[in-house]
């Protein structure tokens, strides 16, 4: 029988040629200083910084273990370094896509199918699950950072504002999404609506029979796994304990870089700023929350709670260098890995043919 030889064509390269395109217009567009980042980066206590950078890297290890334990009991073919590769993928999108809050995860479920891994249902649904949890923890983090603020004498009737705000609004959007997660109704009357929304729209040119067909398939799916995770919660409770453990991770990014500057802060003040950013930032509405407006969302709460301003600028700085360069370096080299991998493996395989 003649075996099919891989060839090389424009679908095995797009991507790789793809993410290269987004590096070098992000580097362009934003202007990057990479000597002056390192210069500043130089300020800083060499061991302890180092420890922080370390601290960012076990940081998404964690959160792909706390994934991985919800797409393993799904059944989801994932082994703990692919999905780290994808979780770096994501990070990668997320910093060119001004969609942060759900473009990383609209990858992962890209690359889990593309790789055959599992159904969409039970992929979105692991990644929904994980959402949950995630800002689960954001809410406790707030409340706890509240009350450590209020005993240490800290707590101003700005930033305490600011967090109940914060905290109603993400238990509010949390609350919401749970609800749905348990209503098959009313997803698949969201489903009707958007496919006869779409057929008006294009005058009836798009018929979305097949589409509208496959979407309620993979509602099937989604719902019948996330009522796997509330027959039986134990998944569920050991990826909140290894996000738990991401948390201490990231939270101690901050702090570190403060240690190093010789500036050693509280936690609650890591705690506020840290849950306050990552919450904007987790809002789904399309804002590029990732150059820019963090750093200033940082320094500001920083002075507001007692930090000297220019200190308060060169941590966020020496923060960002660890949360948005280093991610975004590692993510690309993710990104290309996984790309890149599949048409090296199949030029290859020609040339022994």
């Amino acid at each position: 029988m003649e075996t099919t030889k891989p060839k090389l064509t424009w679908k095995t390269v797009i991507f790789p040629l793809l993410g290269l395109i987004g590096f070098f217009l992000y580097i362009y567009l934003f202007n990057v200083d990479i000597l002056g980042i390192i210069e500043t980066a130089k300020t800083a206590n060499p061991l302890i910084y180092s420890v922080a950078i370390l601290f960012g890297f076990l940081d998404v290890f964690f959160f792909t273990i706390s994934w991985r334990e919800l797409t393993k009991f799904l059944q989801i073919k994932m082994s703990i370094f692919r999905g780290y590769l994808y979780v770096w993928y994501g990070i990668y999108v997320d910093t060119l896509v001004p969609a942060q809050s759900i473009s990383g995860e609209v990858t992962r479920t890209y690359l889990l199918m593309r790789d055959k891994c599992g159904s969409c249902g039970k992929i979105v649904a692991s990644l929904f699950a994980h959402r949950l949890l995630g800002m689960a923890i954001n809410v406790i983090a707030l409340l706890v950072g509240i009350v450590l603020l209020y005993f240490g004498g800290q707590a101003s009737p700005l930033v305490f504002n600011l967090i109940i705000v914060v905290a109603v609004a993400i238990t509010g959007v949390m609350s919401f999404m749970l609800v749905l997660s348990f209503r098959q109704q009313w997803t698949t009357k969201i489903i009707d609506w958007i496919t006869k929304l779409a057929e008006k729209v294009t005058f009836g040119r798009w018929k979305a029979d097949k589409l509208k067909e496959q979407a309620f398939d993979i509602s099937v799916n989604f719902h019948s796994a996330m009522q796997e995770f509330k027959n039986n919660p134990k998944p569920v409770v050991s990826s909140f304990f290894y996000l738990a453990i991401t948390w201490f991770f990231s939270l101690s990014v901050p702090y570190l870089v403060f240690l190093s500057l010789g500036h050693p802060v509280s936690w609650s003040l890591i705690l506020i700023t840290s849950s306050i950013v990552l919450a904007v930032k987790a809002i789904p509405i399309g804002i590029p929350f990732e150059v820019g407006l963090p750093e200033a969302v940082m320094t500001t709460l920083y002075i507001s709670m007692g930090v000297p301003p220019a200190l308060s600028a060169t941590a966020t700085i020496l923060v960002r260098i660890i949360t948005l360069w280093f991610r975004f370096f590692a993510g690309f080299a993710a990104q290309q890995y996984l790309e890149l991998k599949p048409a090296i493996v199949a030029q290859k395989d020609i040339e022994k043919n």
